[in-house]
Formats: C-alpha cells, structure tokens, sequence
C-alpha cells in the first residue's frame, strides 16, 4: 500500500516573533514548540513516515536534539530547506520514497492540530484525492483597495481560513511544483499549487484553535490551551 508521510516544513526565520531562538526551538513547558508538532504525527497511526524540513544550520541539532533526543521513530530524513516555504517543500519532495502515495504537509509551527481531524482529512483525501483543513471566517471580510477604501464585501459564508494539514497524492502535488517553478510562479499555499495545476481540492472544517504560532500572542494562547485538560493529556504535561 502506498505510504502517507507528513512533510513538516520549519525552516523559517520566525522575524514576527521577535525572540533569539528560533521559532521551532522556542522552550514551551520544557521542551521545544515543535516537538509538539511531532508527537502528534508520530503517534497518528495512519501516518508511515516524516520527513522534517529545516534551516541548513539546524539539521544536526534537530538530527541530535530534537529527533534522537525525543525518539520520533518516525523521522525518515531531516533535510535543508531553502529560502521561502516552498523552496523547503520542494526540498522535502525531493527525498521522499518512491513508495510515497500521499503527502501530508503540516506546518511545525501548528502543534495544537487534533489527530482525529488528521484523520478525517486524510479519509476526505483518499477519496477526493485533495483536501486542506480550515475553520468558517467568523468576521466580516472587506477588500480594500490601494487608497484604503473599500471595493467589495464578500459574501462571509463562501470564505475560509485555511490551515494544515494539506493533503495531496504525491505525484499530483510534484507535478503541481514544478510546473510552478518551471514558470517562476509563487503561491501562497501547497493547495494553491495543485488548484493551478487544475485538481480540484476540497475542505474539511478543523478547529479554531488549530494557530500557527507566529507572534508572542500566539505563543500565550498555546501556553494556556496546553494547560487545559484535553492538551495537557495528550501531551503527558
């Protein structure tokens, strides 16, 4: 049977949280924000394999510190990512295993993901083939032109934030890239890759709590949630 691996790309400079650790390494209850992250993948028992994306400089530690250290066995590689997001994916797609059917892409920087919502995704994937999580817009959304007036105001209900994981068949997401790359074409997320490549890619509703951590903010709201009973289980805090 074709494997699933997650591809976890961390390789960012983290600038908005304004800390002297980088993002992933940041100490949460003890221990780096992203083993989070990992424990989470590493336990989810439709998940073969991870493969980890991170800066150049980091490989050793993550190799030592984080992958060694806290015995994801699930680890295949970590390798070096490349200077925007999906420089690193394509880093990652680059090492995968042949026997790779399916990708996960999860970002490292989202560890309150919930296992039973991988698995509902990855379900809706193996029977449509793409899916992305995300959470309803909750606000009113206004697009605003150059001079700060507004143009237009979306209907709410059609509009979706959406997060990872986003999954994919392996073959479908590396022909995606490369023809991005072939054209120098830039998206803003994994599924904005495959819906240019003409897949249709469909939505499974996650939840609001599933942040990527990106500013101090967001770094408060992941230390109280990991203090509530639900998290505080699952991750033996």
């Amino acid at each position: 049977m074709a494997k699933v691996v997650a591809l976890i790309p961390c390789a960012g400079q983290g600038k908005r949280m304004g800390a002297s650790v980088r993002k992933p390494y940041l100490e949460v209850h003890g221990r780096p924000l992203l083993t989070y992250t990992l424990d989470v993948f590493q336990k989810h028992p439709l998940i073969d394999g991870i493969v980890l994306v991170v800066e150049s400089d980091a490989v050793k530690y993550c190799n030592e510190e984080i992958v060694y250290k806290y015995g994801y066995t699930k680890v295949q590689s970590v390798v070096a990512g490349g200077e925007e997001r999906q420089d690193s994916v394509l880093c990652g797609l680059a090492c995968l295993a042949e026997d790779t059917g399916w990708i996960v892409v999860h970002d490292g920087a989202r560890p309150l993901i919930k296992e039973e919502t991988i698995t509902k995704a990855l379900q809706t994937a193996f029977e449509k083939g793409a899916v992305v999580v995300g959470v309803r817009v909750k606000d009113t959304i206004k697009v605003v032109s150059s001079d700060f007036s507004i143009c237009k105001t979306p209907e709410r209900q059609t509009l979706w934030q959406i997060q990872t994981p986003q999954i994919f068949r392996r073959h479908i997401m590396v022909q995606a890239y490369e023809k991005a790359v072939s054209e120098g074409w830039t998206g803003t997320d994994d599924a904005s890759f495959v819906e240019r490549f003409g897949e249709k890619v469909y939505i499974v509703e996650g939840e609001y709590s599933n942040i990527k951590v990106t500013t101090p903010d967001d770094l408060i709201y992941l230390n109280a949630m990991l203090k509530v009973e639900d998290y505080a289980y699952r991750f033996r805090l």
